[in-house]
C-alpha cells in the first residue's frame, strides 16, 4: 500500500470542513490528523510561534505580518472563516455614543491590533465612517502573534493579565471595545453595553452592497519546509478543502437538519444578498478585492512594512487551464 505523508491540521470544526473531519473527503497523498479542540488565539500563537501544527488555520492578519518578517510559512486561499464585523462594535451607553464619529478621541479595547477582525474594523471605521486611527487611545488585552513597530502617532498600550477589555467596557473604563467575539456583558445583556449599529445587519447588507466585501478573517498556512519539499501538497490541499465545501454545502440546502424554524428563508436571504457562493476559495475576482483591501488596511496601520502582492502571499494552486475535471478513462 502506498504509503501516505503523516500531517497535523489544526482547523475549527465547521460544517464546511466537516467532510475532512469524519474522513468522508480526504487529501490525496497525505493522512491527517485534525486537530480542533483549540480557540483561534491559541491555535493562531501555537502555530506562528511554536510550530506546533503542519498545517493550521491562521489569523489572515497574523499571516501577514508572519510574511512581513520573513517567518518561514506560506499559506493557499482556502478561508474557513469570514464574518462581517459591524456588530462586534460594543460600546458604553453612559458616554454618549450613538454614531462612529463620536468615536474620535476616545479609548477602545481590543483583543488585540492583530486580530484579524479588530484590523478590519480599525479600516472600516477609518475609511467608511472617517474616523482617524490615530485620533483614539487603542487599550490592548494581549499580546500580538507576531511583534511589530507601530506608527509613532498610534496611542497604545496593553492591559496586564488581571485586567479585561470585556469588564472594563462595562465598568466605564473604556469607552468601547472592538472584538473578534460577542463580548460576555453584551451576552449577558448587561445594560450597560450595546452595540453602537443597533441595526448591525442592515449596516452589513448596505456595506456590502458598496463595496462588494464579505471580510476574510482566515487563511490556511502551511509550513514552508512542508511545501518545499512536497510541491504537490498545496494543490492537493486545495482541492480537497474545496471538496470538502461542495460536500458541506449540498447537505446544508436541506432545512430539516438545523432546529432553526426560518433557516431556510435565511438560506435564501443569503444566497439574495451574497451571491450563490459567498465563501469561495481561490484567488477569485471577489476575493482579489476583499484580500487587497486586507492587505492595504494591514500596510496602512502600520503592521507590515512591505505592501506584497497576492501572488507572493499565496502559493498557486493552478492545475492548469481546463484541467482539474473529474477523471475519465
Amino acid at each position: 500500500m502506498p504509503k501516505k505523508l503523516a500531517l497535523t491540521l489544526a482547523c475549527g470544526d465547521y460544517e464546511i470542513v466537516r467532510p475532512l473531519l469524519n474522513n468522508n473527503v480526504e487529501v490525496d497523498g497525505v493522512n491527517l490528523t485534525i486537530l480542533t479542540d483549540m480557540d483561534s488565539a491559541t491555535r493562531h500563537w501555537r502555530f506562528l510561534n511554536s510550530g506546533e501544527f503542519d498545517i493550521a488555520e491562521l489569523s489572515s492578519s497574523s499571516y501577514l505580518a508572519a510574511r512581513d518578517n520573513d517567518m518561514p510559512f506560506r499559506a493557499i486561499p482556502v478561508f474557513l472563516h469570514r464574518r462581517f464585523r459591524h456588530g462586534f462594535m460594543f460600546i458604553n451607553t453612559s458616554k454618549g455614543i450613538s454614531k462612529p464619529a463620536d468615536l474620535k478621541g476616545r479609548k477602545i479595547g481590543v483583543k488585540t491590533l492583530m486580530t484579524s477582525a479588530v484590523l478590519w474594523m480599525r479600516g472600516i471605521l477609518q475609511h467608511e465612517y472617517g474616523v482617524p486611527l490615530n485620533s483614539i487611545e487603542w487599550v490592548a488585552e494581549i499580546e500580538d502573534d507576531v511583534k511589530v513597530t507601530l506608527p509613532q502617532d498610534i496611542k497604545y498600550s496593553c492591559l496586564p493579565n488581571d485586567k479585561s477589555v470585556e469588564s472594563m467596557l462595562a465598568e466605564g473604563d473604556l469607552d468601547a471595545v472592538f472584538h473578534s467575539d460577542l463580548i460576555k456583558p453584551f451576552l449577558a445583556r448587561d445594560p450597560r453595553v450595546a452595540r453602537l449599529f443597533p441595526d448591525h445587519k442592515a449596516e452589513e447588507i448596505a456595506y456590502f452592497k458598496r463595496t462588494g466585501i464579505f471580510p476574510i478573517m482566515h487563511v490556511l498556512g502551511i509550513r514552508k519546509s512542508l511545501v518545499d519539499e512536497h510541491p504537490w501538497l498545496a494543490v492537493n490541499l486545495f482541492r480537497a478543502f474545496n471538496e470538502s465545501k461542495a460536500v458541506a454545502m449540498k447537505r446544508m440546502t436541506n432545512p430539516r437538519i438545523v432546529p432553526l424554524a426560518w433557516y431556510r428563508d435565511a438560506w435564501e436571504e443569503q444566497e439574495r444578498v451574497l451571491g450563490s457562493d459567498p465563501w469561495e476559495y481561490g484567488l477569485t475576482d471577489k476575493n482579489r478585492r476583499v484580500l487587497e483591501t486586507l492587505v492595504g488596511y494591514s500596510h496602512e496601520q502600520g503592521l507590515i512594512k512591505k505592501r506584497p502582492t497576492l501572488e507572493q502571499l499565496f502559493l498557486s494552486v493552478d492545475t492548469g487551464r481546463k484541467r482539474g475535471g473529474e477523471f475519465r478513462i
